[in-house]
């Protein structure tokens, strides 16, 4: 009976990790599309009126930014939950990467909102001209998006522990560990080329769908399947 009751709760908290898994992608491509929608990088001027024409959507951008990096987070204490009793340690060491870069997407979250503020052009911002005011919006959206290298760290460092954790459980599929540790390794590519050779972007593009298929992948089997029993 207490084996039965302790594999119905771990299929319970392996549903809802997978639940705020996928929720969690779905927002944050919804969030990156419309925040993105709008900016053209080599034009301040057209990128300012594309950002007050669609304020509300971008402001619905912003927010759904914000809701996906706490889905995030619940994401992962709910995977703790789940892989603790595999490794503790691990556990708690892919949470706390999970944790940094969700408060450095935060930040650069906030730091992309700021262009809306400048577009707006209140009262105090008076004392810029509006080409100073379109070139500085600008410059915090390209510094928002250049602060997005860090986050890029911090998530895929989070994958390796996780990717090893799912691998030794025994109740989760092995391929899902390995496509999350590729997933982890593509991540961390995509920094480096982001760091160091930002101008050749498209050499990273054969990577997102591991990307995609080991999260998605984990997210859906977590929902669908759950875990084997004990």
């Amino acid at each position: 009976m207490t084996t039965q009751v302790q594999d119905t709760s771990r299929r319970n908290i392996a549903r809802l990790a997978g639940f705020l898994y996928l929720a969690y992608i779905v927002l944050f491509a919804f969030s990156t599309f419309v925040q993105q929608k709008p900016i053209v990088w080599d034009d301040a001027a057209a990128t300012a009126r594309n950002i007050a024409a669609s304020e509300l959507m971008f402001r619905i951008g912003y927010m759904s930014e914000i809701v996906a990096a706490l889905l995030f987070l619940w994401t992962a204490w709910a995977l703790y939950a789940l892989l603790k009793p595999v490794g503790k340690n691990l556990a708690l060491l892919f949470v706390l990467f999970n944790l940094a870069g969700v408060a450095v997407e935060c930040v650069c979250t906030m730091i992309h909102f700021s262009a809306l503020m400048l577009a707006g052009g209140s009262g105090y911002l008076r004392a810029f001209k509006p080409d100073q005011l379109q070139a500085l919006s600008l410059f915090f959206l390209s510094l928002s998006s250049s602060g997005s290298m860090i986050q890029t760290l911090f998530y895929g460092a989070w994958l390796f522990p996780l990717g090893y954790l799912v691998i030794k459980s025994g109740f989760l599929p092995r391929i899902l560990g390995v496509l999350l540790l590729l997933d982890g390794l593509s991540l961390m590519i995509c920094f480096i080329q982001l760091c160091l050779f930002p101008a050749y972007q498209k050499l990273t593009y054969p990577l997102y769908p591991v990307m995609l298929i080991a999260e998605l992948g984990l997210a859906l089997w977590l929902i669908i399947k759950g875990v084997k029993e004990h």
